[in-house]
């Protein structure tokens, strides 16, 4: 395939403008970036000459971009479950990250969890996680698009000492790579109960002078909420506002447990929630108010979180999951509707991160982040509506091509650049050092 090349597909669902769903049309591709998306004859007197890839019987969706990672813990997939959050953490999750943390279980997870994705239709995602180089690492070897986070915390790991040289590493690495067209960078203190207010005003400072999002789970647990109230006297929100964090840069992640004035408040901010429906169902988080936030105009996007609290990394998946939660706890069937999930699940995700002027829809001028579902076979016919059958009916294993910058990453369901990596081999190596029990 050249470096310019045509995509003609039945639907194309470009995302913008919003409800559009347009019949037998062309994507042309010339450098990475979209040339123009234009009806099928038009194309083939415009670029006579192109290669044409043709997909009869596909929706071609811009990229899904997953707004909330820890990818390195696919590792730890299946390791914990059937536990409430802090449980899960103190007794499980944390002590085995201290154990075998390590900037090769980040690489060699983070390699799963983009075979993971792509084979589902993400072309971005955004991480927080420990050694973000070696996470870096996977990431450029598949091809992907991801937003890797500066993770602080206040206690010492096998990464870093203190909160001084959590950011210090993770401020180097932006330096080195920050030119990259496939990478960008986000401020990623945890929580609020693992991150002191001194450490948040560095944060502050920093984000006023980098202007990059700050990628933080908030109001995940009523837990959470009370602790917050016990030490600090606020709920978190509150204590995030009065030390200058909240602003259109804040990336929310969970934002469960929400009064209507801390709805406003970050409807005003400019901030932007992201919502992980299967995590919060799986840890019994609760249902965030999404159909509240989307009518208070707040920017929500879709992550699936780690796939040790998940356990897919699946936004397809995420996709029906939030449309029909949001349904249910809104008591309206008109809450979130497909188009406003799928909208979820690619532009507004692009806005949480800063990247919404290059990707997140299907647009002249931005990167070809494209992915195709092949909306056929009994379980897919007939077809009304190809965004309802994305949301609601068509799960990951239709996703059949995905281009990231106009690099085809996946063709007919088969990864191209991670497919010879043996990633079933270091599964079962790292499922055997995580299943041998510490000495007593």
């Amino acid at each position: 395939m050249t470096d310019a090349f045509l995509i003609r597909a039945r639907w194309v669902v470009p995302v913008e403008p919003a409800g559009a769903v347009l019949e037998d049309h062309v994507v042309a591709v010339r450098d990475g970036r979209i040339e123009a998306l234009l009806p099928a004859d038009a194309a083939r007197q415009r670029f006579p000459e192109r290669d044409v890839v043709e997909l009869r019987e596909h929706a071609l969706i811009p990229g899904l971009v997953n707004a909330h990672t820890h990818a390195a813990m696919s590792l730890m997939r299946g390791l914990a479950d059937d536990l409430p959050l802090l449980r899960w953490l103190q007794e499980h999750v944390w002590p085995a990250e201290m154990r075998h943390v390590s900037a090769q279980f980040v690489r060699d997870g983070t390699l799963l969890a983009c075979a993971e994705m792509l084979r589902g239709g993400t072309t971005c995602f955004n991480d927080m996680y420990f050694y973000p180089d070696a996470a870096l690492e996977a990431v450029l070897e598949s091809g992907m698009r991801a937003a890797l986070g500066m993770i602080v915390v206040e206690f010492a790991s096998s990464y870093a000492p203190d909160p001084d040289a959590y950011l210090e590493k993770g401020l180097a690495l932006r330096d080195q790579w920050n030119e990259h067209p496939r990478l960008s960078f986000c401020l990623a203190p945890h929580a609020p109960y693992t991150v002191s207010d001194a450490t948040f005003r560095r944060i502050a400072n920093l984000g006023g002078e980098l202007y990059v999002p700050m990628h933080i789970h908030l109001h995940e647990t009523s837990e959470e909420i009370e602790r917050s109230l016990a030490e600090h006297g606020v709920r978190p929100i509150e204590r995030l506002r009065r030390l200058g964090l909240l602003g259109p840069n804040l990336v929310a992640v969970h934002a469960v447990h929400l009064t209507e004035e801390e709805i406003l408040l970050l409807s005003r901010h400019g901030s932007s929630v992201v919502h992980c429906p299967s995590s919060n169902l799986k840890l019994a988080s609760g249902f965030a108010p999404v159909a509240r936030l989307l009518d208070a105009g707040v920017n929500v996007a879709l992550g699936t979180d780690g796939a040790a609290s998940n356990n897919r990394m699946d936004m397809m998946q995420e996709l029906r999951q939030a449309a029909l939660l949001a349904k249910a706890v809104a008591g309206n069937a008109e809450a979130m509707p497909a188009h406003a999930a799928l909208r979820a699940a690619t532009l507004s995700g692009a806005r949480a991160l800063g990247l919404e002027a290059r990707i997140g829809s299907i647009a002249e001028g931005k990167q070809a982040d494209l992915v195709a579902v092949r909306l056929a076979g009994p379980e897919l016919i007939p077809c009304y509506d190809p965004v309802s059958h994305l949301v609601y009916a068509a799960g990951r294993e239709h996703v059949s091509d995905v281009w990231v910058g106009g690099e085809r990453l996946v063709i007919d369901g088969e990864l191209r650049n991670l497919k010879s990596l043996g990633l079933e081999s270091l599964g079962e190596l790292w499922q055997n050092a995580l299943s041998t029990r510490p000495p007593s």
